[in-house]
């Protein structure tokens, strides 16, 4: 069995405090950084670009994660390739024309993922399968922050999870949405390995300590004494 990944999500960080927040839970033990881009238009919020995320890139060595929530992703493939993107991942409804998006990803030499909104079903990745490194589950409705974990999702992780081992791909399957030591259980146990978690993190006032709590769920383990 791979190791569970855990992925702050750097939206709910203090971006006051953002190069420290970094620093604390890559040293807790984080694995990578997830970014989400919001447009204003595909989702209702508007975050950051790709100077932000060339920003991150060089501040911390975690692979950074970036989770494009815009219409007309390829418009920005190259900006954020170039920004420091190590996995980019589009959404299977953003797109018509998704095996392409994917094979420019591929081509700007970073890994390729795709995401799919709660009522989107595995069928749309149907002829893609082929060409993914990683496969996000959200276990919200994308655009904002601190929404609870839609517990109908985890049949569809389930289902990503068996069809992922039979066709024996290496892609990662994430959850993003609602995230935290009790739900990363549930999502892990569906068969997720990448834990997207924001509030849960740096919303807590220590995100070293709750990255350490969520790996110690995640194990069984137990953080008394840290």
């Amino acid at each position: 069995m791979r190791r569970k990944l855990i992925a702050p999500s750097v939206l709910s960080a203090d971006f006051v405090c953002l190069r420290s927040q970094v620093e604390e839970v890559a040293k807790a033990g984080a694995d990578l950084l997830h970014i989400d881009v919001m447009d204003g238009v595909f989702v209702p919020n508007l975050t950051m670009g790709p100077a932000v995320v060339a920003a991150l890139a060089r501040i911390s060595s975690l692979p950074l994660d970036v989770h494009l929530m815009i219409s007309d992703p390829d418009r920005y493939l190259a900006a954020f390739a170039e920004a420091g993107a190590a996995y980019l991942t589009v959404h299977a409804e953003a797109t018509p024309h998704l095996y392409r998006t994917l094979e420019t990803i591929h081509k700007l030499g970073v890994k390729a993922g795709v995401a799919l909104n709660p009522a989107s079903g595995l069928h749309m990745l149907e002829w893609v399968w082929d060409r993914l490194d990683l496969v996000l589950i959200m276990t919200v409705e994308p655009g904002f922050g601190g929404q609870e974990f839609i517990e109908a999702m985890l049949p569809k992780i389930r289902d990503a999870r068996a069809h992922l081992d039979r066709v024996a791909s290496p892609a990662l399957l994430a959850v993003d949405g609602g995230i935290n030591a009790r739900t990363a259980v549930l999502a892990s146990e569906a068969g997720a390995e990448v834990l997207v978690a924001g509030s849960a993190i740096f919303g807590t006032g220590d995100a070293a300590a709750a990255v350490r709590a969520m790996r110690a769920a995640l194990t069984g383990t137990t953080t008394a004494g840290c």
